[in-house]
C-alpha cells in the first residue's frame, strides 16, 4: 500500500489532477462567498459543453488552439527559449492567410491549402525573428516576443487597411468563399458549430509533436540545447541554427492558429486594440502538460472546454464568466508550486521501534 501511495504521488500526473481538484474547491469558495451556487454554476458550465450538438462543435472548436498554442510554446520550451510571442506569430499567420485569400482567385481546397502554408509560413519567419535577435545580438527573447506582439498587432491594421479594408467597418473584408476551410458537413452536423479543417489537423500535429522530440535526431538535438547550451556547443552541434529552426517551428504553430481561425471561424481579421490572448494561453497550457505530447493535448482540452463552458456559468446560474478565470489561474498556481500540493498529500506516519 507504501509503495502505491508513493508512485501516485511521484507520479508527473499526480500534481495536474491534484491541482484541478484543489482549483475547483477554491472556486466553489470563492462563489459561496459571493452569494453564488456553486454546484448550479459546475451543473451550467458541463450543460454548456455537452448539452447540445453545437455546444460540442464549439468546444472542440475551443479547444484546437489552445492545443496548437500549447504546442507552440512547448516546442521552444524544449530548447530552453521562452516563446512569450505566440500571439504575435498568431496575428502574422492570420494577416498573412487573409490576404491570400482575399487578393488572390484559386480553386477551392487549393486555395485554403495555399493560404493555411503561407499563413504558417509568416508565423514561422516571425519566431525565427526572436531567435535572430537572440542568437546574433543575445537580446532575451521574453523581451523581444512581447515587443514584436504588438508590432505584429500594428503591422496588421496597417496592411488590412492598404490591401483588405471593409468600407464603414473596424476589419477586413471577407475572404473569397474558395479560401474557406470550413466543415460544412460537419457544421450541419454539429447545428451550424464553426468545426474547421483543424479538426482533421490538430491529430497530426500531437504525432508529430511526438515523433519529432522522441524519434529524430533534431528532436533530440533540441532537447539537448534546452538542457545544456554550452555542452551541445562542445559537441559539435550548431546551437544557434537551431534555436533558429526550432522559433521557426513554435512560430509555425502559432502561424497555423491564426489561418485556421481566420479561414474557418471567422472569414475576416478585425482591427482590434489589443492581441486575442490565446498565445499567452498556451504559456498556461504548456505549464499545466509539463511541455510533454499527452499532457500538453489534455491541458489544452481542459482549458478550452472551461473557458467555453463558463459562458454556461454565467447566463445558467449568472455567475461571472471570472470565476473561471480564478480557478484556471489556481491550477497554474499549483501546478508551478508543486511542494504546496505535495504537502496535501498524506504523510508516512513515523514508526517507532521500541528497543528491547
Amino acid at each position: 500500500m507504501e509503495k502505491i501511495r508513493q508512485d501516485f504521488k511521484n507520479s508527473q500526473a499526480t500534481i495536474p489532477l491534484i491541482a484541478v481538484f484543489i482549483a475547483l474547491v477554491i472556486g466553489a469558495i470563492v462563489m459561496l462567498i459571493g452569494g453564488y451556487d456553486p454546484i448550479a454554476a459546475y451543473e451550467s458550465l458541463v450543460l454548456k459543453i455537452f448539452g447540445s450538438p453545437y455546444d460540442i462543435g464549439e468546444t472542440v472548436r475551443a479547444i484546437i488552439p489552445l492545443i496548437l498554442s500549447g504546442f507552440a510554446v512547448a516546442v521552444a520550451s524544449k530548447a530552453g527559449i521562452f516563446n512569450i510571442g505566440v500571439d504575435g506569430q498568431i496575428i502574422m499567420g492570420a494577416v498573412s492567410s487573409l490576404l491570400v485569400g482575399t487578393l488572390i482567385d484559386l480553386p477551392p481546397v487549393i486555395h485554403g491549402i495555399v493560404a493555411i502554408i503561407v499563413g504558417v509560413i509568416a508565423g514561422g519567419l516571425w519566431g525565427v525573428l526572436i531567435a535572430s535577435l537572440k542568437t546574433k545580438f543575445g537580446i532575451n527573447e521574453v523581451i523581444s516576443s512581447i515587443m514584436l506582439n504588438y508590432i505584429a498587432l500594428y503591422l496588421s491594421h496597417m496592411l488590412i487597411k492598404s490591401f483588405a479594408a471593409q468600407e464603414g467597418t473596424a476589419r477586413s473584408s471577407l475572404i473569397k468563399e474558395s479560401a474557406s476551410v470550413s466543415f460544412p458537413s460537419l457544421n450541419d452536423l454539429f447545428s451550424g458549430a464553426r468545426i474547421h479543417w483543424g479538426f482533421i489537423i490538430i491529430p497530426f500535429v500531437i504525432f508529430g509533436f511526438y515523433y519529432f522530440f522522441e524519434k529524430t535526431r533534431w528532436g533530440y538535438e533540441t532537447k539537448t540545447v534546452g538542457l545544456n547550451p554550452d555542452a551541445a556547443n562542445y559537441s559539435g552541434m550548431k546551437v544557434n541554427g537551431i534555436l533558429i529552426r526550432t522559433m521557426f517551428i513554435s512560430g509555425a504553430l502559432g502561424g497555423l492558429i491564426g489561418a485556421l481561425d481566420t479561414l474557418g471561424v471567422y472569414g475576416y481579421v478585425a482591427i482590434v486594440s489589443s492581441t486575442s490572448g490565446v498565445g499567452f494561453d498556451g504559456v498556461a497550457v504548456a505549464l499545466l502538460g509539463g511541455n510533454s505530447t499527452l499532457g500538453t493535448t489534455l491541458a489544452g482540452i481542459l482549458i478550452g472546454a472551461l473557458d467555453y463552458g463558463s459562458q454556461g456559468m454565467q447566463f445558467g446560474a449568472g455567475v461571472p464568466s471570472e470565476i473561471i478565470g480564478i480557478v484556471i489561474s489556481l491550477i497554474i498556481f499549483f501546478v508551478a508550486a508543486p511542494g504546496i500540493v505535495k504537502a496535501l498529500l498524506p504523510k508516512k506516519k513515523a514508526l517507532k521501534k521500541e528497543v528491547k
